[in-house]
Order: C-alpha cells, then structure tokens, then sequence
C-alpha cells in the first residue's frame, strides 16, 4: 500500500480539533466507513478495495497536532504518481480548511489551565479545594483563560490570584478532556492544559485553596485527586525525575 502522511498544527484544543474534524468529514469522493474512534485520540476510516484513511490527535504547547495517513492500493506506477498529487493537492486544501475552523471553534470554549510548580528540592505544589463540589480534593492551582488571553498569560494570573506568587511557566506536560460543562460552555468541549513552572516571585498564600503542600513524586499518589488531574501524575513524577 502506498501512504502519504501529513501533519497540522490546530490552535484549538484536543476536544475541539477531533470534533471539528469528524463534522469536516473527508476530502474524498468516495465515502470511508468510520472504523476506529478514540476520542479525543484517534480516529480511522477505511473503505474497500484499499483506501485508508487515519487521523491521530497530539498535544502540544502551541495546541493540537494532527498526524494524518492516507494509504491506498495503486494499479501501476502511472497510477501511483497521479494519485499522489491528487491526494497531495486535496488534502492540503482541505488541512489549510480544517485548522482554520478548528481555530475559530476554539474561540468558544472556555479552556483550563495548570501548573505544575517545582522547587529545587524536587518537590511540587498541590493544593486542596476547600469549597464546592470537590472540596477536599487536590489538583494543581491554575483556572480559567479568559476571553482575549493566551493559555500561558492565564496560567500567570491564575497563579497569582490563587497563590500570590509570580510564575515562570516552563515546559507543556499533557492535556486532560474535561467532562460535563465548563463556564456555560458546551458538554466535554474543554480541556485541561497543565505546565511545569517555577515561583519567581511573592511569597505562597493560601487565597482560594484550604491546604498548599510541597510534596516529592512519592507521595503524590496517595492524595485524593480531583479527576482531572490524576492522569497527569505520571507526566509530573517525570518531571521530577528529570531534577
């Protein structure tokens, strides 16, 4: 089988790009059969005699990246060739479409973000909600984006409304689908971004969490964590191995 691969960046999060481009459907003719979806992973379509066709959902700093693999059967080496440059010119045009909507889609979701704050005894910050519906639990401080700021511009204020401190957001640790509605938002459309980061500034107060603790990897297991939060521990006790 004959494949091509391309890759797009989607400034919009996992949620987003994977459900913006299953209602963008394909650039294809002939239509695929959804055989795989991973949501908000992965994504495979196929049709018979030999096409192929699989999207796969990566997240990084700057938003989403989109793998995509066409692969087909071709009938000989003429057939191959313009094949190629026919699947090249469609799916470039209908990848330039995609990003495009996926970023306006984007513009509509509320999305949250996290720090992981580390200190140089190899150590991270938690905290512990002390109101609503998950008070008692723990997560990493971090909040809402607000319309107009940046994920990273967000996560700064947060951690100073929250904590009083200044922060140095450093490297992208991972991305968690939310569930439910997030800020009147639609139903599973927000993520959870998080970021490693360093205090610079102020001193820590507690201004809207009951407990903060500094804690090595070792410990971080047995806290009872808000869901959300939880996948990204392996992420964090990489980090911290890494010190």
């Amino acid at each position: 089988m004959t494949e091509l691969r391309f890759t797009t960046l989607v400034e919009a999060p996992l949620t987003v790009a994977f459900d913006v481009a299953r209602a963008l459907g394909l650039p294809w003719s002939r239509p695929l059969t959804e055989v795989v979806s991973e949501r908000p992973w992965r994504v495979v379509h196929g049709a018979a005699p030999g096409l192929a066709h699989t999207r796969e959902f990566v997240p990084t700093a700057a938003g989403t990246s989109v793998h995509t693999r066409v692969g087909w059967e071709p009938r000989g080496l003429l057939d191959r060739a313009l094949l190629r440059r026919r699947i090249a010119r469609a799916m470039t045009a209908h990848l330039d479409a995609y990003a495009a909507a996926a970023a306006r889609r984007a513009l509509d979701v509320t999305q949250v973000v996290g720090a992981a704050l580390v200190d140089d005894r190899r150590r991270v910050l938690v905290a512990q909600r002390g109101t609503g519906g998950l008070a008692g639990l723990w997560e990493f401080p971090g909040g809402k984006v607000e319309r107009g700021e940046s994920d990273l511009v967000a996560l700064v204020r947060e951690c100073r409304e929250e904590l009083g401190v200044g922060i140095t957001p450093q490297s992208f640790l991972g991305e968690v689908p939310l569930d439910g509605v997030v800020a009147g938002g639609a139903p599973g459309a927000s993520t959870l971004r998080v970021w490693s980061g360093a205090i610079t500034a102020g001193e820590l107060v507690a201004h809207e969490h009951s407990e903060l603790r500094w804690l090595p990897a070792g410990e971080l297991e047995a806290l009872d964590w808000i869901p959300a939060d939880r996948p990204l521990l392996p992420a964090v006790r990489a980090l911290l191995a890494q010190l």
